[in-house]
Formats: structure tokens, C-alpha cells, sequence
């Protein structure tokens, strides 16, 4: 998106929020409590339903679970951290094709 359409963007937002009485803090705050009831998920179907697993089991899961489908089914798997993607250190002095046409060649 080029600046000019940003910048335009911006403004028709502003002039917007301003006519319903929205303020930025409202927005951020949204933002902030969607991404915290995001994290807090643990169960979700293929329609997008979620559960946090607290309280009592919602309908859609109570279903699932009556007819047969398990729990495990449904969860969310926690966020896998990323490995360290650091490349092993290689000692090139014993190579013996370094700095030939066979170092480059694919096997």
C-alpha cells in the first residue's frame, strides 16, 4: 500500500472513530483483550468455537463428547517455540573439494 493510501486510510478512520465517539485507547484496549481471550483458548472446533476450559462445557462440545469424539480432538496444541536456527559451525580446513566446482554441486 503506497503512503498516500495510507495516509488517506488513516484519515477516514479518524474522521470516522471522531463521529461515533471511539478513541484510540477504546481500539487498543479491543485489541489487547482479544489477543489475551485468544491465548486463554484451548479447545476450538472447525466452525471457530472456542473454549477456554473453564466453566461448563458448551453445547458443541458436550455433542462432540456424547457421540463419541474425544476431547483431545478439539485441543489447541500449545505454540511450539522455535528452534535455534543457528547453523552447526562446519571446520572447512579438511574439506578436500573447498574452493573447487565439486563444493557447490548438489549430491
Amino acid at each position: 500500500m503506497d503512503e498516500r493510501k495510507r495516509e488517506s486510510m488513516i484519515a477516514y478512520l479518524r474522521r470516522r472513530m471522531a463521529k461515533v465517539g471511539m478513541k484510540a485507547a477504546d481500539v487498543a484496549a479491543a485489541l489487547a483483550e482479544d489477543r489475551l481471550r485468544q491465548k486463554s483458548v484451548r479447545y476450538r472446533n472447525a466452525f471457530g468455537d472456542t473454549w477456554d476450559g473453564k466453566g461448563n462445557m458448551p453445547q458443541w462440545l458436550q455433542q462432540a463428547t456424547s457421540a463419541g469424539q474425544s476431547l483431545e480432538h478439539f485441543a489447541i496444541a500449545a505454540p511450539v517455540k522455535p528452534a535455534d536456527k543457528r547453523r552447526p559451525a562446519v571446520d572447512w580446513s579438511k574439506d578436500p573439494f573447498a574452493g573447487s566446482r565439486l563444493a557447490t554441486l548438489a549430491p
